[in-house]
């Protein structure tokens, strides 16, 4: 009777151990995805940084203002245009904190022009493209010049390009780790149950009715397991979006759901097919290899 208790006890204690194994490592690899998602996000937000100025000349309509508004923002390399009025600029402060004296001592008028401030999309990393697109507004009647940070846009483009790869591999590679994990906690789980499995085998129990309770019981643990992640998970970013509410932003919230949803979802399929991996090669192994483990 003690003895038996025991057993249970072992068991039951193996149970919870790999059920909270597969927990953490589901919650690594929500984590994961949440982290690149939103490091790719602020990599995106940086390339779009870049603005672009076309200053129009003087005296222009405001039909012919709209017009070159417009075409500004049918063109894909323009996320967003917004209009500064030489007024504007005047009576910015930064703007002429730039300058060691006031206009007004030198000028009779302001010199200033009036211009658009375009931020540009990640599509201004082609060079070509955007080159032609500066020589197509300089050449459109009313804009007087078109300004735009080149050194600086190569170097933004530059080091996304470079820190993308690097994100991506990284992830790649703690995909492969948390899997391996998984799979080796299930195996275990079923290692030591192998003793049980060639007992049913030798008693006439067919395939089937050994690995049904098994994949029964993964399934119920696969659900346990997701939950206990999500929670973790949920705690995370609650976390985040309280400290850092910079990086909440409506997509990131879907994707933080999908991956609440997925964790679930990841448990139940994932160790399902690992326990039915793990099974299959105890129920098709000889009694007599049983013992050599």
């Amino acid at each position: 009777m003690e003895n038996n208790r025991r057993i249970r006890r072992k068991v039951r204690n193996s149970y919870i151990i790999s059920t909270i194994s597969i927990a953490l490592v589901l919650f690594l690899l929500g984590a994961v995805g949440y982290l690149m998602s939103a490091a790719m996000r602020v990599a995106d937000s940086l390339q779009e940084s870049v603005t672009l100025i076309v200053e129009l000349e003087n005296n222009l309509s405001e039909e012919r203002k709209i017009e070159i508004k417009e075409m500004l923002e049918k063109n894909p390399l323009a996320a967003e245009v917004t209009f500064l009025s030489k007024e504007d600029k005047l009576n910015d402060a930064e703007f002429r904190k730039i300058f060691a004296v006031e206009f007004e001592d030198v000028l009779d008028e302001n010199p200033l022009l009036d211009s658009y401030e375009v931020r540009l999309t990640a599509l201004s990393e082609q060079r070509a493209t955007l080159e032609a697109f500066i020589a197509d507004m300089e050449g459109r009647e009313g804009v007087a010049h078109v300004s735009y940070p080149a050194e600086l846009i190569e170097k933004v483009h530059a080091t996304v390009n470079k820190v993308r790869p690097i994100l991506l591999a990284f992830a790649a590679v703690l995909l492969v780790i948390s899997l391996t994990l998984l799979n080796s906690t299930i195996r275990l789980a079923i290692f030591s149950k192998r003793y049980l499995i060639n007992t049913m085998k030798l008693v006439g129990a067919t395939k089937w009715f050994i690995i049904k309770p098994f994949l029964r019981d993964s399934v119920r643990q696969g659900l346990c397991a997701g939950v206990i992640a999500t929670a973790l998970f949920g705690a995370m970013i609650y976390g985040i979006e309280s400290k850092l509410p910079e990086l909440s932003s409506p997509e990131q919230l879907h994707f933080a759901t999908a991956i609440l949803v997925g964790m679930v979802v990841v448990g139940v399929v994932v160790s399902l097919l690992f326990t039915l991996f793990a099974v299959n090669k105890f129920v098709n192994m000889k009694s007599n290899k049983i013992y050599l483990y």
